[in-house]
C-alpha cells in the first residue's frame, strides 16, 4: 500500500527546509563583498548609469522588501536574468539546458554504482574473509581513495588513446544536431525518443567514460555499505531460525536478509546522488561537459549573483526530492518506520 499520509507530512516538512535554504542564500549573497549593479554596467560605467540598475533592480529598497520578492520570485521559480555568463537571458533557460546534462550523468553514475555496488557487498559478506572477500574490499578501498583529477584522464588515456574505443569528450558527436530532437535535454534519452540508432550509439559511447569515472566511486561506497550491513544482518537471530529450519542459504539471504539490509544502503545511495549533482564538477571539467555544477564555479567567479542563487536552490530542491524518495523508500522496505 502506497504510504500517502506519509508522503503528504514528508513533503510538508520540506517547505520550511526551501525557505530555510532560500534565506540562506540570499543573507550569504547580500553580506558578500561586490555590487551586482556595477558587474552589469562594467568598471567604465557612469555612476548615473550603475544607480539606475541599482533601482531597476530593486537594491534601493530595504532589505526586508528586497527579501520578501526574493521570497516571491523563488516561489514562481523566477530567478531574474544572468548578469554576465548569458546576459539577458533568463536563469530558469540557463538552468534548463544545464541540469539535465548533470542529472543524465548523476543517474549512470549511481545506476553503475548500485549495479555493481549491491551485489558485490552481498557476495562480499557471504563469502567473509574469502579471496573473494579480500579482492572486493581491495577494489572498494582502491575505488574511494582514486580520486577523479586522476583517474578520469587515466580513462582516457586507456580507452581512447590507447584501444581507441571510445571518444574522449564532449556529449555526442559534433555531426549530429541534438537540438533539433531536444525532448528532456539527456542526449541518450532523446535521441532514443528520436529512433536514431545512430545518434544514440554515439550518445552512449559518449557518455559511457565519464559515467564510469563517477560510477567508480559510488560503487566501492555502496558496496562496503552493503557488506558491513548484511554481515550485521546475517548474524541476527532470525536468520539463523530461518537456516535452522531448513532454509536454503540463498534463499535465507535474499528473502529474509536483503530487505533488512537495504535500509542504510538506501541512505548512502540516497546522499551519493545528491552530491553527484554538486560535486560532478571535476568530472564534466575533464570530459568538457557543460553541466550545472561547472556553471555554479563560473558563475561564483564571475559575481553573476542570479545564477548562483538559482543553482543553489535548484541543488537544494533537488535534495530534498532525494530524500523525500529515501523515506518513502523506508516506509516500503520496513512499514515500522511509517509508525
Amino acid at each position: 500500500m502506497f504510504p500517502k499520509r506519509f508522503v503528504l507530512k514528508r513533503l510538508l516538512l520540506l517547505v520550511p527546509v526551501l525557505i530555510g535554504v532560500a534565506t540562506l542564500v540570499f543573507s550569504i549573497l547580500h553580506l558578500s563583498p561586490g555590487d551586482p549593479a556595477l558587474t552589469i554596467a562594467g568598471e567604465r560605467a557612469s555612476q548615473e548609469f550603475v544607480e539606475r540598475i541599482r533601482a531597476d533592480l530593486g537594491l534601493n529598497d530595504p532589505i526586508w522588501v528586497q527579501y520578501l520578492d526574493f521570497l516571491g520570485n523563488v516561489a514562481r521559480f523566477d530567478f531574474g536574468e544572468s548578469y554576465v555568463i548569458n546576459r539577458n537571458t533568463s536563469v530558469r533557460e540557463v538552468l534548463s539546458d544545464t541540469l539535465p546534462v548533470t542529472l543524465e550523468l548523476a543517474l549512470y553514475g549511481q545506476l553503475f554504482g548500485i549495479l555493481f555496488g549491491i551485489p558485490l557487498g552481498v557476495l562480499s559478506a557471504v563469502k567473509q574473509d574469502t579471496l573473494t572477500d579480500h579482492t572486493t574490499r581491495v577494489g572498494a578501498l582502491a575505488g574511494i581513495s582514486v580520486p577523479i583529477f586522476w583517474s578520469g584522464p587515466l580513462l582516457i588515456l586507456l580507452f581512447a588513446q590507447v584501444l581507441g574505443v571510445l571518444p574522449t569528450s564532449g556529449r555526442i558527436s559534433s555531426v549530429y544536431n541534438v537540438g533539433a530532437i531536444r525532448v528532456t535535454g539527456m542526449v541518450t534519452i532523446d535521441t532514443l525518443l528520436a529512433g536514431d540508432w545512430d545518434m544514440f550509439w554515439s550518445a552512449v559511447r559518449h557518455m559511457l567514460l565519464p559515467s564510469l569515472v563517477i560510477g567508480v566511486y559510488s560503487m566501492a561506497l555502496i558496496s562496503r555499505m552493503m557488506r558491513s550491513s548484511m554481515l550485521e544482518v546475517v548474524r541476527q537471530d532470525y536468520m539463523r531460525t530461518a537456516r535452522a529450519k531448513g532454509q536454503g542459504a540463498k534463499i535465507t539471504v535474499l528473502k529474509h536478509g536483503f530487505r533488512n539490509a537495504l535500509i542504510p544502503v538506501v541512505t548512502i545511495i540516497g546522499i551519493q546522488f545528491g552530491g553527484l549533482l554538486g560535486g560532478a564538477v571535476l568530472t564534466e571539467t575533464v570530459f568538457a561537459i557543460g553541466g550545472i555544477g561547472t556553471l555554479l564555479v563560473e558563475a561564483i567567479e564571475v559575481g553573476d549573483y542570479p545564477i548562483v542563487q538559482g543553482t543553489v536552490l535548484t541543488f537544494a530542491f533537488l535534495f530534498t526530492l532525494v530524500n523525500l524518495v529515501v523515506d518513502v523508500t523506508y516506509s516500503y522496505l520496513d512499514p515500522r518506520i511509517q509508525q
